[in-house]
């Protein structure tokens, strides 16, 4: 994703403070695990005021999401092990935080339990999603699984309507919008990386091993990662 929306510019002037103290970009991932790990377990509770207290953990599991690469861009403490952390963090949060919509959504709406493998798919696909920018980053430099921002927001900025969606009580629409749309989204961003870096063909084995030990996709020199 982009690295200069609106979010970012917001979450810079509270992350400048931080670069005169020993926190490191690593330490603020941790936390983004942590709050969006206990952000899922408060969201499967799946009542009152559970689901509106985990939905403002995982609005702060967001926004840490984007501090701690402002934070190693402003302290030029970049590592790929880091920007690795950055990524599968970010994939399980967001997986789990949908797959916590659903397991809360079991009783008392009219998804059911049906709610549960709604929030798995659409977990997955998420998840599927990061691994793919991991691989084509791996690939093709840091920067290969980026897609461009409109109007200053990205596409990971998205996310951010779950809690505001929570809050108003909308979770059967979260559930049902994330279960239509990221199944979509993960289909449209593989074309569109096929397209964009020339790969055979999509889910990419391109991206993978093969027998010989090499990647078929030799990386290119880039700017230092995200984080």
């Amino acid at each position: 994703m982009s690295h200069n929306t609106w979010i970012h510019r917001a979450v810079r002037v509270g992350v400048r403070p931080l670069t005169r103290t020993s926190v490191t970009p690593n330490q603020v991932t941790a936390v983004r695990l942590f709050t969006g790990i206990a952000a899922a377990g408060l969201i499967a509770m799946g009542r009152e005021p559970f689901t509106a207290i985990g939905a403002g953990v995982l609005l702060v599991s967001m926004l840490l999401d984007r501090a701690d690469g402002e934070l190693a861009r402003l302290t030029k403490k970049f590592s790929p092990g880091g920007h690795r952390f950055d990524l599968l963090s970010d994939a399980f949060c967001n997986s789990i935080a949908f797959v916590a919509v659903g397991i809360g959504l079991r009783d008392g709406s009219i998804l059911g339990y049906w709610a549960i493998p709604m929030g798995a798919i659409a977990g997955i696909c998420i998840a599927l999603n990061l691994s793919m920018v991991v691989g084509l980053e791996e690939a093709k430099g840091a920067r290969a699984g980026e897609l461009d921002s409109m109007w200053g927001f990205d596409a990971d900025d998205g996310m951010l309507l779950v809690p505001l969606l929570l809050w108003l009580g909308l979770d059967v629409v979260v559930m049902i919008l994330a279960f239509a749309c990221a199944p979509v989204f993960y289909v449209w961003a593989g074309l569109h990386f096929k397209r964009q870096h020339g790969l055979k063909r999509f889910p990419f084995p391109d991206l993978t091993l093969r027998g010989n030990g090499r990647r078929d996709l030799q990386p290119q020199p880039v700017d230092p990662p995200r984080r």
